[in-house]
């Protein structure tokens, strides 16, 4: 699937060429792994071509406002790169959520399979022929690999890693031990899907009791510390229009916005915490909550002087 036009297609096979084939792989798997099947290179070559519109942009919106230029370019820049890497981290977890949800299903299918008859592998692949979505993909592609030489176990426990859910990591390697102890592997699949579907029962009831936390969290992250410290700003800009300049009043807005966007990244995590028992859970909060935060705290700082002065 391509998603760039015709006339960026040059760029992008330059890129092919100049960026190292391991950090390619490493984003082309990222990009499969949110559901995006496009080239790696296409997708760095949309992000320069919208950075330099971006910065144009920028610079234009400088020149009107009065703003620092350099910053606005920088700024302009690496926003595409940056909204669009949310977003893939964003898809990668919302399909990781959506084959943990399926796979109880899809394990009790193939149970059944295996009490008809049928083998492991041949289940699999039946059932991989029926039905849409994320978690046949990565069945398909399991498949595949076992079709063009790698062993079941190895595509199995490849699977688990590429996903990176601990929760189906440890389903898959339960079904891998299952198998090689020679026991009634269907019995075995089916408690496997039972302890999956009740673990993932837990993580919503958990998810639901920590609800009031997570707000908290919230709250505290972009409106409470942006609310107090973007007033405490605009209290000394209004000093500073009356003549009583404060010297440290530029340093002290630099270091609030610091403030505010280490306050959120901080609070994205403790959610994940909260949450999933997960720091790294927490990091598409914290890309959330830092700009939201910090464009509450600008707009208060920037424009309640005017209030106030009108007051």
């Amino acid at each position: 699937m391509a998603i760039i036009p015709g006339v960026l297609s040059p760029v992008s096979n330059v890129i092919d060429g100049i960026v190292p084939e391991k950090y390619s792989i490493k984003i082309q798997e990222a990009l499969i792994r949110s559901g995006m099947y496009v080239k790696a290179s296409d997708l760095i070559t949309l992000c320069i071509s919208a950075g330099i519109v971006f910065a144009l942009l920028a610079v234009a919106l400088s020149l009107v406002i009065g703003t620092n230029i350099i910053l606005g370019i920088i700024i302009g820049f690496i926003l595409p790169p940056v909204l669009i890497g949310i977003w893939i981290f964003f898809m990668m977890e919302r399909r990781v959520d959506a084959i943990e949800q399926g796979t109880p299903d899809l394990l009790r299918q193939v149970a059944s399979l295996l009490r008809a008859g049928v083998g492991l592998e041949t289940a699999l692949e039946d059932v991989s022929k029926h039905g849409k979505g994320p978690l046949n993909d990565e069945l398909k592609r399991a498949v595949i690999e076992i079709k063009i030489g790698s062993t079941f176990d190895e595509a199995i426990i490849s699977m688990g890693e590429r996903l990176k859910s601990k929760n189906l990591d440890r389903t898959f390697r339960m079904i891998l031990e299952g198998r090689r102890t020679g026991g009634s592997l269907s019995d075995v699949i089916e408690t496997v899907a039972e302890d999956l579907r009740a673990v993932l029962a837990l993580k919503r009831e958990r998810k639901a009791n920590v609800m009031m936390s997570v707000m908290f969290l919230i709250i505290a992250a972009i409106v409470a510390a942006p609310l107090a410290l973007g007033m405490i700003m605009t209290y000394s800009g209004f000093i500073a229009a009356l003549g009583k300049v404060n010297p440290l009043a530029e340093v002290a807005g630099t270091a609030a916005g610091g403030y505010i966007i280490i306050h959120s990244i901080i609070a994205g995590l403790l959610i994940g915490i909260v949450m999933y028992g997960s720091a790294r859970k927490g990091v598409k909060y914290s890309l959330l909550l830092a700009p939201a935060a910090y464009v509450i705290f600008y707009v208060i700082k920037t424009f309640a002087v005017g209030f106030l002065g009108a007051g």
